[in-house]
């Protein structure tokens, strides 16, 4: 399968001086289009309110029309009807504004996170799903991603209603059902860590991630004793740089940018 590697939402946090991205997948596998999160979308910038809730003032995303997937994919030629299936990583607003713009499209999660979304719990949870992001009644598939184990994760399901390839990685600690998602791009793997870690200090052995970045970080999880582990599993697979297994994030733009100046649209680990 191939895959292009999309930003789908800049945001400004005084947090991380150089900027965030939303780092989104777009999977051709073969003969329809998929997507791994959606980004920020077209109507979210008409209901910035309801859509994202007062971490907009925090994140201070830029909302700009031609980011949206569905733009860039009809400038990269394809027609977006072609996208059937969005596989997400978990239902924060600024990984699901896309969804809107795709109403016929399959949107897969976790079985805890279709939950969670729909019944929040805590104040936290009240913030981050936004009903209006669910407004258009999209048509959740939700999966318990129990299986074989995957490069260390304990629990995987392969979601071969899109593709062989595509497999669902529980991975829960950023929010109560958060997932990764890993695809076959045939050389490698594309492991899409969502936002599992949110910068690359944090997993490389420098430790020089913002400070005020990753209190956020902790602030915002579900579960901070788990996201810890989660670091530590993804750091030991970052360190191990097997050149048939490529990580990446959600918001990290130092990551999307050497994706894109690789002759293949993925990148190596150092």
């Amino acid at each position: 399968m191939r895959v292009h590697h999309l930003n789908c939402g800049t945001m400004r946090p005084r947090a991380a001086p150089g900027g965030l991205v939303c780092h989104v997948l777009l999977i051709e596998t073969g003969n329809a289009l998929a997507l791994v999160d959606s980004g920020l979308g077209l109507h979210d910038a008409d209901s910035p309110g309801a859509r994202f809730g007062l971490a907009r003032h925090y994140v201070r995303p830029l909302f700009d029309p031609a980011e949206a997937a569905i733009t860039q994919i009809r400038g990269l030629g394809f027609d977006p009807r072609d996208v059937r299936d969005i596989v997400l990583t978990h239902f924060d607003a600024d990984h699901v504004g896309g969804l809107a713009d795709f109403p016929w499209a399959r949107v897969h999660l976790t079985d805890a996170e279709a939950l969670a979304a729909r019944h929040p719990r805590s104040l936290v949870e009240r913030q981050r799903y936004r009903p209006a992001q669910r407004s258009h009644t999209p048509d959740l598939i939700a999966y318990e991603p129990t299986g074989e184990a995957w490069h260390g994760f304990e629990s995987a399901r392969e979601l071969t209603a899109i593709a062989p390839g595509v497999v669902l990685i529980n991975l829960p600690g950023h929010t109560r059902g958060h997932a990764a998602v890993a695809v076959d791009a045939g050389s490698r793997w594309i492991l899409h860590a969502g936002d599992a870690f949110y910068h690359h200090a944090q997993l490389d052995g420098t430790d020089t991630a913002p400070l005020s970045l990753t209190a956020m970080e902790r602030l915002v999880a579900a579960d901070w004793s788990r996201v810890r582990a989660n670091h530590q599993l993804l750091k030991e697979l970052w360190t191990a740089a097997d050149p048939t297994l490529t990580l990446v994030n959600a918001h990290d733009p130092q990551l999307l940018t050497r994706a894109r100046e690789r002759s293949e649209p993925v990148i190596d680990m150092p």
